[in-house]
């Protein structure tokens, strides 16, 4: 009976080696899954932003409902300097910079005809511009001076770099 515990043993041999592979496909299959989930969010989010800019370029001048005239690419344009700085952000993992509060403040300097004030920044999210306010918003567009997305034109004056370098 010497044949029996080693063929008990290589069965379970066996056993281990196919649950080894079991182990490293499911990791596999978790690692892909969270990769298509990673591309159909992005899917999704450029299938809305070509919606969106479809309905602005439909309306077409007048559709503001005041017979103003709008300007699709104007109001687009400069929002699409953006998003390099978004995608950049995005891709290094900066989940600041990514944050709704800091693209409030990114829209309202790409909306800006010029750079900014902290209190000007601050009326453009929606905050008051009481000290506590101000100081806070300072801090984040310091932080976004340090990450190159704005620069600090003169103290306490700031505008995205890519406005500053461009001359705008």
């Amino acid at each position: 009976m010497v044949a029996v515990p080693s063929l008990m043993a290589a069965l379970q041999a066996r056993a281990d080696r196919a649950q080894e592979r079991a182990g490293r496909l499911r990791d596999q299959i978790a690692e892909l899954s969270g990769q298509l989930s990673a591309v159909e969010a992005e899917l999704s989010r450029l299938q809305i932003t070509r919606e969106t800019v479809d309905e602005v370029l439909a309306d077409g001048p007048g559709a503001a409902g005041s017979g103003d005239f709008v300007d699709a690419e104007a109001v687009v344009a400069p929002l699409a300097e953006l998003v390099p700085v978004l995608l950049a952000a995005q891709a290094s993992g900066d989940a600041t910079v990514t944050s709704p509060a800091y693209r409030l403040i990114l829209v309202a300097f790409a909306e800006a005809a010029g750079p900014l004030r902290c209190k000007d920044v601050c009326t453009a999210v929606g905050l008051g511009t009481e000290a506590n306010h101000t100081e806070g918003m300072r801090s984040k567009l310091k932080r976004l001076v340090d990450r190159d997305i704005l620069t600090e034109v003169e103290p306490g004056l700031f505008a995205l770099a890519s406005q500053a370098e461009g001359g705008r």
